[in-house]
């Protein structure tokens, strides 16, 4: 296989493998289907533009994430974007939710959003990424005691803030 087709297909492999969870990732980020889109295709065209940097095929979805980290924070430098009401936002799930269920998924979402960033990210990159308190703690550049301290952080805000909206139960069964 040539270089340029070995090329393709490598880039091509990492599309299909982490596509949904760019989306994913880049939903709860920005809140808005279209941006969201249009960050994962930035972050494409970036990954394309620098494959031959990527030397460890395991590092490729941090490195993905951090493109779109980046490319995300690269918006606002550009224009300053329409923001979007949280509440509205519609994150296509994989199964469809009782009415009950969504009611609670909703309240979970804004009460994440209202987290601080510093809070907000660990627990987004943990829970919609999957990442493990290393990967995080290597992902935003601090310790993994920082990580587990402000996941542990976030968990106990996330409770209080639900308990006064009226959820009941463990925030942590949720995850």
């Amino acid at each position: 296989m040539s270089s340029e087709a070995n090329r393709h297909a490598r880039f091509n492999e990492l599309a299909e493998a982490y596509g949904t969870d760019l989306y994913r990732y880049a939903m709860w980020i920005c809140g808005n289907d279209a941006l969201a889109k249009d960050l994962v295709q930035e972050t494409y065209l970036r990954a394309w533009k620098a494959l031959d940097k990527l030397k460890d095929p395991g590092a490729a979805k941090s490195w993905l994430i951090t493109i779109l980290r980046r490319e995300y924070a690269r918006t606002f430098e550009r224009k300053v974007p329409k923001f979007t009401d949280v509440d509205q936002v519609e994150v296509p799930e994989d199964t469809e939710p009782e009415p009950d269920d969504r009611v609670e998924i909703q309240i979970l979402r804004r009460s994440i959003q209202k987290l601080a960033p510093k809070y907000r990210e660990p627990l987004l990159l943990q829970v919609v990424m999957g990442y493990s308190c290393k990967e995080i703690a290597d992902e935003l550049g601090i310790t993994k005691s920082a990580v587990m301290t402000q996941l542990f952080r976030a968990r106990e805000q996330l409770t209080q803030r639900l308990q006064r909206d009226g959820v009941t139960g463990n925030v942590h069964e949720l995850f």
